[in-house]
């Protein structure tokens, strides 16, 4: 999954989040990681489904995300489930907790990537679609994809 474009090298993506979620803003962060975990990192190892954002004590944790145990590391080896620390201004983490508190949304991971030899994460404010709602656009995309053959085959 190593598609290289303007210096970022992507590692994973949760494709699932636009089929879950509506997303409304996104964002990105720096995450606070320890050395085992970037090794197995650049290997391209990282699973995003089921992990999301939580906001504690002024701060924004990523919580489910599975970056597996380096296979060279010794007994200093991380914990591949364990909470890690996004790094956030200030100013958007305020704003991300009036929203998080009033409005009932949630924050979910897009992308994990390297840019210019940092890790980032492209997070998002996102509202839960409901299963009509899932059933819906998985009716329009069958629409488009149906009129993109039609017209392909006018041409």
């Amino acid at each position: 999954m190593a598609a290289e474009s303007g210096g970022i090298k992507i590692i994973s993506e949760n494709r699932k989040a636009f089929h879950n979620y509506y997303v409304e803003e996104k964002f990105e962060a720096g995450l606070v990681l320890k050395g085992t975990e970037v090794k197995s990192l650049r290997e391209g190892k990282a699973n995003l489904q089921d992990s999301y954002g939580l906001l504690k004590g002024g701060e924004l944790y990523l919580l489910n995300c599975h970056i597996p145990p380096y296979k060279l590391g010794n007994r200093e080896n991380h914990d591949p489930l364990r909470t890690r620390k996004l790094l956030l201004n200030r100013s958007e983490l305020s704003k991300l907790w009036g929203k998080l508190e009033t409005e009932g949304y949630s924050v979910i991971p897009l992308k994990l990537y390297f840019r210019k030899g940092l890790v980032k994460i492209e997070m998002a404010l996102a509202k839960g679609k409901k299963s009509h709602d899932e059933r819906q656009a998985t009716k329009e995309k069958e629409v488009k994809r149906a009129l993109a053959k039609v017209t392909k085959h006018r041409r």
